[in-house]
């Protein structure tokens, strides 16, 4: 019997509670409201359920009239370049805005009834709602701001680069603002749950050092930008291909013989990287021709510039130039220096114009030396048979 007369006080003491923090909410709504509207809160108040009804359909039908009016009214403001990103702006907004006015609506309610149990509760599950809502908006809508502000257009303000880092960091921020204020709702002191993220955190640092490691360097590289998606790279250790995609953990190149390879950010950040389309001008190839002592080097020059020049695809700034690099054991040694726009047909225009210059060498009678060796026999060995 004693037990139960205890519980019995609690229940009653918590009740207290939570009757006296309502009657403060009210009052202090009270005191915010107009002298015109004193009469109205007043007559709410004297029939608490027949309010919070009233309260709870007056909310739902500003909620439904500011969800559309509020979101095209931000549409605008933000000014964004196409109509299909403003559309998925304002899509996004619909939602927050309904829930944030339908429930404080719904908390003004709850405060108007003078709940005996779990008014707080439901004010807080409210406020927890609103929220989420805003948190997960927000995320969506600085992702598209991020892809809409880094298009090429008049209106760039972002390089397409920097749009993986600065999207992963909006994404925490607004997970961790979001995190902190359902924390505060609920009652919980956030300082003791950091200093816990703080221990879990550098466990978890030490466990997965290769990660953060490859997490860390795409950081840079998204930074320092040695190359950006599109770009033909080399790599020391022999990979090269066309830039496909750059992430926060890996990069991925495509290969000429069209097999995606992924490497990891700590990997690439620190090698040794020959970025094939990162020059001021076009990537340059070079076309290495022998011809044989005795040939016309004049003509042999005038040949490799018309198969340079006619080539199509060969750009006509900077003009194909043609350099004698030296005397070889048995050739003349003409380099064909010709700029391309597209690494990627470096070996297709390679081939293209060896087949012109074979074709020109043999309508003009140019030799391309080649190996000759001259046997002499000093002596043919005697025939034993015939003694």
């Amino acid at each position: 019997m004693p037990a139960d007369t205890d519980t019995a006080a609690i229940t009653d003491d918590q009740t207290s509670e939570i009757e006296t923090y309502l009657t403060d909410i009210a009052q202090g709504i009270s005191q915010l409201l107009p002298e015109s509207a004193q009469s109205s809160w007043q007559l709410i108040l004297q029939h608490p359920i027949l309010g919070a009804l009233l309260i709870a359909l007056v909310s739902y039908i500003i909620a439904i009239s500011f969800r559309s009016l509020l979101a095209n009214l931000v549409g605008r403001i933000t000014g964004l370049t196409r109509p299909s990103v403003d559309n998925a702006v304002m899509k996004d907004l619909r939602k927050p805005i309904f829930n944030m006015i339908f429930f404080l609506g719904l908390s003004l309610a709850v405060v108007v009834a003078n709940l005996p149990l779990g008014g707080i509760t439901l004010i807080k599950i409210f406020l927890s709602f609103i929220t989420a809502s805003w948190m997960g908006a927000v995320i969506k809508i600085s992702t598209l701001a991020l892809q809409a502000l880094s298009r090429e257009n008049r209106f760039q303000l972002i390089d397409a680069r920097t749009v993986p880092l600065l999207d992963l960091t909006s994404k925490l921020l607004s997970i961790m603002i979001g995190s902190y204020v359902l924390l505060i709702i609920w009652g919980v002191n956030p300082v003791g749950w950091l200093a816990s993220a703080g221990i879990v955190g550098l466990a978890l640092g030490f466990a997965a050092k290769d990660t953060l490691g490859n997490l860390f360097s795409g950081f840079f590289i998204v930074a320092d930008a040695p190359y950006k998606i599109g770009d033909y790279i080399n790599l020391d250790s022999g990979e090269r291909g066309k830039v496909c995609a750059i992430g926060l953990r890996s990069t991925r190149l495509l290969t000429r013989d069209d097999v995606e390879i992924t490497i990891p950010n700590g990997v690439i950040a620190n090698a040794k990287i020959i970025n094939e389309s990162g020059g001021p001008m076009s990537l340059r190839i070079r076309i290495i021709v022998g011809v044989a002592y005795g040939s016309d080097a004049d003509q042999v020059v005038r040949l490799l510039l018309k198969a340079g020049t006619e080539h199509n695809e060969v750009c006509k700034l900077p003009e194909p130039r043609v350099r004698l690099r030296g005397f070889g054991a048995s050739s003349l040694d003409f380099n064909l220096m010709c700029w391309i726009t597209k690494p990627e047909d470096r070996g297709r225009i390679a081939h293209e114009l060896h087949m012109t210059i074979y074709r020109l060498f043999n309508e003009h009678g140019v030799e391309i030396p080649y190996a000759k060796r001259d046997l002499y026999i000093k002596q043919w060995p005697k025939d034993n048979s015939q003694k």
